[in-house]
């Protein structure tokens, strides 16, 4: 039998959809949270998606993810709950429409559909979300891929797309070329410093980066969330030897900076502070 003092998760979602409205209740709420809109909500949720990659990058860290995932489930009930207001629609009918699609892109799991092997499983889903889109009347192999991902992400997906057409380098080995030309085209541009110019070609090595995260089964923006770890992990025992010579970064000349950096990184190999 269920655990008593454990709630069901009928009531529990029922507890976080009042607690909500009671937050957005135009009398008795909270001042912030009724003057919102899906547009003002929006960063908030892009941003505890990343909360959520972020507990998961960290073991995962259970505690952090539980915490992360409410946070997450919270911005879905929050949107569903501006939509009711405006006799959009609401929850249940949130959770309806992804319970159908989950049912509609898995015939092999809830009707008579294909044989249970991954890839005959990838293709009928594309083709499924070929046939969504095109409802939709969405067209072109590039179609319904969010323009409000992040930029390294969608540039994945992008490629992942152009690729399944055929359009795609051989190998990485041909990536990391395509990267040179790039990087040469940007130093090439270097000496005028026209700031578009500039943007585009940064743009450029960066869109190749991506494909090379693909072509080697990476996710580009992890990979990137890993560096910046790094780097910040780096950066605040570099500030932390300089402390310990009565310096401040500020204070610090570059060579200074770079002899700790690098005395850092040898640490770190080595396996010692």
């Amino acid at each position: 039998m269920p655990d008593a003092a454990k709630p069901t998760p009928e009531t529990a979602i029922a507890r976080l959809l009042a607690i909500m409205a009671r937050l957005r209740d135009p009398v008795a709420g909270c001042p912030w949270d009724q003057v919102q809109d899906f547009a003002s909500i929006a960063p908030y949720t892009i941003e505890e998606a990343h909360e959520v990659a972020d507990a998961i990058s960290r073991g995962p860290d259970f505690p952090a993810l539980q915490d992360e995932l409410g946070d997450l489930l919270f911005q879905v009930v929050y949107h569903a709950r501006m939509a009711e207001e405006a006799n959009r629609f609401d929850f249940a009918a949130v959770a309806e429409t992804i319970s159908d699609k989950m049912i509609r892109r898995h015939p092999h799991v809830f009707g008579e559909g294909a044989a249970r092997d991954a890839a005959g499983q990838i293709a009928a889903w594309d083709a499924q979300k070929a046939t969504e889109r095109a409802a939709r009347a969405e067209s072109g192999t590039l179609a319904g891929v969010p323009l409000a991902l992040p930029a390294l992400t969608r540039a994945e997906k992008l490629t992942r797309r152009a690729a399944r057409v055929g359009f795609d380098w051989p190998d990485a080995a041909a990536v990391l070329d395509k990267l040179e030309e790039e990087a040469a085209e940007l130093r090439a541009e270097l000496p005028g410093a026209d700031p578009a110019r500039l943007a585009d070609e940064v743009g450029d090595l960066l869109f190749v980066l991506a494909n090379l995260a693909r072509k080697l089964s990476l996710d580009p923006e992890e990979c990137l969330r890993q560096a910046n770890a790094k780097f910040t992990r780096r950066f605040n025992s570099v500030e932390q030897r300089l402390a310990k010579e009565g310096l401040s970064p500020a204070d610090a000349t570059l060579e200074a900076m770079e002899a700790a950096w690098v005395a850092v990184k040898v640490a770190e190999r080595s396996g010692t502070k």
